[in-house]
């Protein structure tokens, strides 16, 4: 069964290691370089985020996000594993998508990845899909309670999908400072997908 939390929580599982990771940029942890045909898909090239996106940090992340979310409440243990799993899942995709910078630990450890960055159609396409099934199920398990139900949901898609296509073709950023200091702006998305999911309601048997 799926996770009984609202848009909100199930948005931080998703984005949480790279909610956390403008946070290590800034404070010089983690380290990222502009290089511009690095891969097709991104100018970034991720030279050291261990403790963000390796396996490892992951499933530490993940353990430590469900004890969170679950202290004081009660919630059956496998929705707690299901944040895990959410959270973890994040590095599955990076190792599908990133050229292999992807370390399994934090030290002297080999670095994974598939490079499906590497085709910018091919990454418009797996990833539009990906895209595409999760809207499908959060719609057809829910309904909007008025029209704001609607409109908070749809803009916040909306936005993440025109963020994303366009990315390919933005000019890259300065450095890294504005790296990160544009990645804390991601901890907004979490809030919003709380605001709409409190105007919406659960409908079995789906539909908008």
């Amino acid at each position: 069964m799926l996770p009984r939390h609202s848009l909100g929580v199930l948005f931080a599982a998703t984005y949480l290691i790279d909610l956390i990771w403008p946070l290590l940029l800034l404070a010089g942890v983690e380290r990222v370089d502009i290089a511009p045909g690095d891969t097709a898909f991104t100018p970034l090239n991720f030279v050291h985020y261990p403790w963000t996106h390796s396996l490892l940090a992951a499933t530490v992340w993940g353990c430590a996000f469900a004890i969170v979310v679950r202290r004081g409440r009660v919630r059956p243990i496998r929705d707690a594993l299901w944040l895990t799993v959410i959270v973890v899942s994040h590095w599955w995709l990076d190792f599908l998508t990133h050229r292999p910078d992807l370390p399994l630990a934090p030290g002297n450890s080999p670095r994974l990845g598939l490079g499906l960055w590497h085709s910018i159609p091919a990454t418009l396409l797996v990833e539009g899909i990906v895209f595409a099934a999760g809207i499908a199920v959060y719609v057809r398990r829910t309904r909007r309670r008025d029209g704001t139900g609607s409109l908070a949901l749809w803009t916040l898609l909306g936005l993440i999908f025109v963020i994303w296509a366009s990315g390919p073709f933005a000019a890259p950023p300065p450095n890294a400072q504005a790296v990160g200091v544009v990645g804390l702006a991601m901890w907004l998305l979490p809030l919003w997908a709380h605001w709409a999911d409190r105007r919406r309601s659960i409908r079995p048997s789906g539909g908008e």
